[in-house]
């Protein structure tokens, strides 16, 4: 039976992109169940992904980076043969909850109002589920016909690669103006491997970051409103000290205890990161 009760498969592609997920995937592609198209997208694992993935009834698709545009997630809008124009791109680390599996299916009870909706995402941080603190908000659930991944000036920049970097899909030129809608229900992050994993991993993302602030190439958001707020934070200083306190204390964390207080500490570790290369 589905997650969405025995109800009809959602009409959506859920689409993960992969390379060497082994310790996460299955849990990831049981959460998926309920729609009706699960394909991994994996770059060249050389651990136990793809055959994981092959249990778990999902298509899996290879991946070869030739270096240019498109990178990986709008390549697989512009190459998937999908049964559907709606696609939900989930990330390996993430598990789609019952709740956020039911607000999706009722969208598609009729047609969706809108080009594409935001999905916040709850950190599951040093073995705990939190509440509070900060959320990450991205666009992941999409209609292919209307929303793309901007080409940007990043080919040389270290940190990312084949993968589009750390900034939200776009309308397409001639959906200009279309809304864009904000899930509710909250996709679970297990963001924490451990430190030495989490460290490498945002030293990438830190490079890379540094390269978008010195090239001034990052694109635009959906709404200006929000790429108001982003530039206005990239350019504030004291952006460490600032992230910890908004995550602590203005989102709350300091009622998750020892984890919320680690996961601000580490938005200010990362910050730090990013100002140290600057």
């Amino acid at each position: 039976m589905s997650r969405n009760e025995g109800g009809r498969a959602i009409p959506v592609s859920a689409i993960v992109v992969t390379k060497n997920e082994q310790r996460n995937i299955r849990r990831c592609l049981e959460a998926l169940s309920a729609f009706n198209e699960i394909i991994v997208v994996d770059s060249n694992s050389i651990d136990a992904t793809q055959k994981i993935s092959a249990e778990c009834g999902a298509r899996v698709e290879n991946f070869s980076w030739d270096g240019r545009y498109p990178k990986k997630r709008q390549w697989c809008l512009d190459h998937l043969s999908l049964k559907n124009n709606w696609v939900f791109f989930v990330d390996a680390d993430e598990v789609v909850t019952q709740e956020l599996t039911d607000e999706i299916a009722s969208l598609f009870e009729g047609e969706p109002p809108c080009a594409g909706y935001f999905v916040q995402g709850r950190y599951h941080w040093q073995n705990k589920m939190l509440r509070y603190g900060l959320r990450n908000n991205k666009l992941c659930l999409l209609d292919r016909r209307k929303v793309c991944f901007p080409v940007i000036d990043d080919l040389d920049m270290p940190g990312m690669g084949e993968i589009e970097g750390h900034y939200q899909p776009v309308l397409r030129d001639v959906c200009k103006g279309e809304p864009i809608g904000q899930l509710k229900s909250a996709l679970l992050h297990y963001a924490y491997e451990d430190k030495e994993s989490w460290l490498r991993r945002h030293e990438r993302y830190a490079d890379w970051e540094v390269a978008m602030n010195k090239k001034r190439a990052w694109p635009g958001e959906v709404s200006t409103t929000r790429s108001l707020i982003k530039g206005l934070f990239r350019a504030i200083p004291f952006r460490p000290t600032i992230a910890f306190l908004h995550s602590y204390l203005f989102k709350g964390g300091i009622f998750d205890g020892r984890a919320g207080f680690d996961f601000a500490l580490s938005r200010l570790i990362y910050y730090r990161m990013i100002s140290s290369r600057s």
